[in-house]
């Protein structure tokens, strides 16, 4: 969780500055830069987990003739 919160607050500050530097606005900068990497943040912790699940040594199964194989 340290891990998503820290990509937070980095997406924080690049999204502000970003949309600063395009609209000239604090507050539109403002705004984009709390809805978006908020929208975003949640989307990364969910995409971490899956990543994590799917990254694993596969299980092994039983062939028919007792001998380990791997789950395909």
């Amino acid at each position: 969780m340290r891990k998503t919160l820290s990509f937070a607050a980095i997406h924080f500050g690049v999204a502000f500055s970003v949309a600063y530097a395009f609209t000239g606005s604090v507050l539109v900068g403002g705004a984009m830069a709390l809805v978006e990497p908020a929208i975003n943040t949640v989307v990364f912790y969910f995409h971490d987990k899956a990543w994590g699940k799917w990254d694993q040594p596969p299980r092994r199964l039983l062939d028919d003739a007792g001998s380990m194989v791997a789950n395909a």
